[in-house]
């Protein structure tokens, strides 16, 4: 059985439930050995150390403060001591989004400077939400992108400075990412029946830089939308992904789960 790695799942509402434990069992049976419990509010970062530290054997924590916050003033000071938890393996999940908030942009912007800024301070790398908000998400990654090569530039393995979540645009800011050595992660998404060029864009990520999520509780992949999305569902987006590339699953489990692994691998700290 192919042995994946959920890349990005929100565990608050299976923790508030009491069904987390039965939802890991369930994502082990699938498959899904991993997964990466994500923050992106200071509720929601407490719970992701806290769950991280006391299931290292399972998770992993990123801590961050979110777009949604832009016009909030959370405390700095909380999130840099979370952040350096040994069970924190990435700033986020942070972000822009011009979607559902286009007049909010220049706080966004701020925040996410800000959300770059902590990472690039604590040599950890970032997990980032885009939506509606191409072109300012890619000038500001490329300066951290830039920081970031220079930190690591002495090592002999490569550190990739972050991963695009949730992938859904073209192939010309996949190529943009990649080229700032970004790895791209695919959710349900791509199995819907209107993400064709989706699919498509996902063919042309090389092995190395791709991933798999969940998103989690959201956007569960066919055949179980309309259902709570869970971490066991990444062997299904696997699954679509090995379609689409032609990759064989096994392959592509072992690649995503290495890539995830160079990713939340552990902080690189001085």
């Amino acid at each position: 059985m192919p042995l994946w790695y959920d890349t990005h799942a929100h565990l608050d509402d299976f923790a508030a439930a009491g069904t987390l434990d039965a939802v890991l069992a369930r994502a082990a049976a699938a498959g899904v050995t991993r997964v990466c419990a994500m923050g992106g509010s200071p509720d929601a970062n407490r719970l992701a150390v806290r769950l991280a530290t006391d299931r290292p054997e399972t998770l992993v924590a990123a801590v961050g403060y979110d777009r949604d916050l832009a016009a909030a003033s959370p405390d700095p000071a909380e999130l840099r001591d979370l952040a350096q938890s040994p069970a924190v393996r990435a700033i986020g999940e942070i972000g822009l989004d011009y979607y559902y908030d286009p007049d909010g942009a220049a706080a966004q912007r701020a925040l996410f400077d800000k959300m770059l800024a902590l990472a690039l301070d604590l040599r950890l790398p970032v997990c980032v939400h885009s939506r509606d908000a191409d072109s300012d998400t890619l000038a500001a990654l490329r300066e951290f992108s830039n920081h970031w090569k220079k930190t690591f530039q002495s090592l002999e393995k490569s550190v990739p400075p972050g991963i695009l979540h949730c992938y859904t645009r073209g192939p010309e800011m996949a190529e943009e990412l990649l080229d700032l050595g970004f790895c791209i992660s695919f959710s349900g998404i791509l199995s819907f029946n209107n993400a064709g060029p989706l699919r498509e864009v996902a063919s042309r990520i090389p092995l190395d830089r791709l991933l798999v999520e969940t998103d989690s509780p959201y956007l569960a992949p066919k055949p179980h939308r309309g259902k709570t999305c869970e971490p066991m569902y990444t062997a299904r987006t696997g699954e679509v992904l090995a379609e689409c590339t032609g990759i064989p699953p096994d392959t592509l489990a072992d690649a995503t789960t290495a890539n995830a692994h160079r990713v939340y691998g552990g902080p690189f700290r001085p």
